[in-house]
């Protein structure tokens, strides 16, 4: 006997609800997902800076910042001499970041208000790409984040002497964390660094967090005592 027209529609809107079911579960599940592992990889406990090197915080054994020649985003060169003297916020970047990068840079703009009056202060942003962040796009992202190109310095040049200054000098790098594998796959880029005017880092805090500006500040200002 021939199967009604009524029934077939009915049957048809009954498996589509069905497919629109599963569609939601499936996408809706994995928007969850990603939505958690961004929210635990911005909220979660601090680690080490550098898990493989216990002495990266040790006050006897701090990291030490290495030679280096590197170009800002005016395209003038700026070595570690130049910097002698100076007590320095340091942050990592890539310009092609949308997530966390933009975030620390809006910190390092308010770092760079909250010390508008401290000449020994220069602020480093390094970029982790240096293939892509040429001079003229940090030019650029600078005037996005009012960079004061005498104070806070951009830095792009030579990958070799970039990844040797970031990982000698700042950051471990982490193949096995599914937020590592960015240009250079070092680990926790979101960090804010401040260095002695003797070179030595003397600590790192959460460029994430709201209060880091001030909290950055705080500690150049007892590192001055």
């Amino acid at each position: 006997m021939p199967e009604k027209a009524g029934s077939k529609s009915s049957n048809s809107e009954r498996l589509f609800f069905y497919a629109a079911i599963v569609m939601s579960l499936v996408f809706g599940t994995g928007f969850w997902l990603l939505m958690y592992a961004l929210n635990h990889h911005v909220n979660a406990p601090e680690p080490p800076p550098d898990d493989a090197s216990p002495l990266a915080m040790a006050p006897d054994h701090p990291r030490q910042l290495v030679n280096f020649s590197l170009t800002d985003q005016t395209g003038r060169a700026v070595t570690r001499a130049d910097l002698n003297g100076k007590y320095l916020v340091v942050s990592f970047l890539f310009t092609s970041c949308s997530l966390t990068c933009p975030i620390v840079s809006s910190q390092m703009g308010k770092i760079q208000q909250l010390t508008s009056n401290q000449p020994d202060v220069r602020l480093v942003s390094l970029t982790v790409d240096p293939e892509d962040d040429t001079v003229p796009v940090l030019a650029k992202y600078g005037e996005y984040f009012t960079a004061d190109t005498n104070r806070w310095l951009l830095l792009t040049g030579d990958a070799g002497v970039i990844r040797n200054l970031i990982g000698t000098s700042f950051l471990a790098t982490d193949t096995n964390n599914a937020f590592g594998y960015m240009p250079g796959n070092f680990a926790h880029i979101e960090r804010i660094a401040v260095v002695d005017p003797q070179g030595r880092v003397r600590d790192y805090f959460d460029g994430l967090n709201n209060g880091a500006p001030e909290a950055v500040t705080n500690e150049i200002h007892q590192l001055r005592k």
